[in-house]
């Protein structure tokens, strides 16, 4: 599908909007997509979505300053009209053989009111693509902007529904100044939030985004981070049974096992093949994720220390340890932990971990996972930010069946 993206600038040029516009494209593109950006200042972001640029549809452009300032006493003249006109006339040119145009807050803000008014003529005209118009801000109902507009045209423009169009929203408050202001039902518009792109945000390595993408593991919640050696005693069957307990409050949970197997003893390769025998016992095949089924040796600090940042508590049932680094590097990752009662990981968590016994009952277990997650508010934001805030996420589940309604 041929996609247009309109706004005042585009990155980088920085902005709230113009970054929401960065991570729309990208996916978009991603998704198998032809996007242009259509906007007076910016650039390009790839070969693959390239800008048109249009001078005029600046906020900040000359005429257009002049033009707003008569237009902020209430005054339409013949150089809006003008400077109107020959939008239109740019903007059909850049959206030429374009499926659907997305116009972001040009249509909700004065910034530009002769960029409104010519996509309103042409949309009225018939001459533009399918519209969806992407609403961050709404100047009618912001108590700053009122000084600066006036019953009538132009100025209603921003209230009124052009018909035949898409409206989408950034939050449920926008959504209901948005059904007030143009009288339309709150169900006809969509709410589609702003996001978090988590591989930029963490810097995570092409590794471990190659593993994620593998395991699907950003879906889950909690992650449980198993950071070890598959040997016997690190105990690991044990957090595949106690996983299987915890799944009852949280079906979704996920356990992580990062180590390869042991190298100096034969027997890891029964006890390998044990674990996996357990984890389709237990149901568990899409849940428990032993990274040594697809990576070969051991992964690099880098890629284990970005599982420690996408994980949601240590898991560390060991009968034996020398030291405990996962405990402390867990520490360092602000990870809550929860370990076998042993004397090293004792001495280590102090009071600050939660210690159960190498043979506790599983469900035992389960249970003091389970409730950490249900009372610790931080916890239970950042995994439902996790889930419901990735951008990927909010592509897939929002933006790509807005693109595929017919218009």
């Amino acid at each position: 599908m041929k996609i247009a993206i309109l706004h005042y600038s585009v990155p980088p040029i920085v902005g709230g909007v113009e970054s929401v516009i960065a991570h729309h494209a990208r996916l978009m593109s991603a998704d198998g997509h032809s996007v242009r950006l259509i906007a007076a200042r910016g650039d390009s972001m790839n070969d693959d979505i390239p800008l048109v640029r249009i001078p005029l549809a600046d906020s900040r452009h000359e005429r257009v300053v002049r033009v707003k300032e008569e237009l902020d006493r209430g005054e339409a003249t013949k150089k809006f009209e003008s400077l109107r006109d020959e939008l239109m006339t740019d903007l059909q040119a850049a959206f030429a053989s374009a499926e659907i145009l997305i116009a972001h807050n040009v249509c909700s803000l004065n910034k530009n009111l002769a960029l409104t008014a010519a996509l309103h003529q042409l949309h009225a005209a018939e001459k533009l693509p399918r519209l969806i118009l992407w609403h961050h801000d709404l100047a009618w109902t912001t108590p700053r902007y009122l000084t600066e507009l006036h019953e009538g045209y132009p100025w209603n423009l921003l209230k009124m529904d052009w018909g035949k169009t898409t409206h989408v929203v950034v939050s449920d408050l926008r959504r209901d100044e948005l059904s007030g202001l143009m009288k339309l039902q709150p169900g006809s518009i969509h709410v589609i939030s702003n996001g978090v792109d988590m591989e930029r945000f963490y810097k995570l390595e092409a590794w471990t985004r190659s593993l994620l993408e593998k395991t699907h593991l950003l879906d889950s919640l909690p992650i449980l981070l198993l950071p070890v050696r598959v040997t016997p005693r690190k105990n690991i069957e044990l957090a595949l049974w106690a996983l299987a307990g915890l799944k009852i409050d949280f079906p979704h949970a996920a356990l992580v096992v990062t180590g390869p197997l042991g190298p100096h003893n034969a027997n890891n390769i029964k006890y390998f093949e044990m674990l996996v025998d357990l984890r389709k016992r237990l149901g568990l095949e899409g849940s428990v994720h032993f990274l040594a089924e697809l990576s070969d040796g051991f992964l690099p600090d880098e890629v284990i220390a970005d599982f420690y940042r996408i994980a949601d508590a240590l898991f560390l049932p060991s009968r034996e340890e020398g030291f405990g680094i996962p405990l402390i590097e867990a520490a360092f990752s602000h990870l809550p932990a929860f370990c076998a009662d042993i004397p090293p990981l004792r001495k280590l968590g102090s009071g600050d971990a939660q210690f159960f016994p190498p043979d506790e009952d599983p469900a035992r277990v389960a249970k003091m996972i389970a409730g950490h997650f249900r009372t610790s508010m931080p916890a239970r934001l950042a995994m439902r930010a996790r889930v419901s805030f990735r951008w990927e996420t909010i592509y897939r589940e929002k933006i790509a069946p807005l693109l595929a309604e017919k218009g």
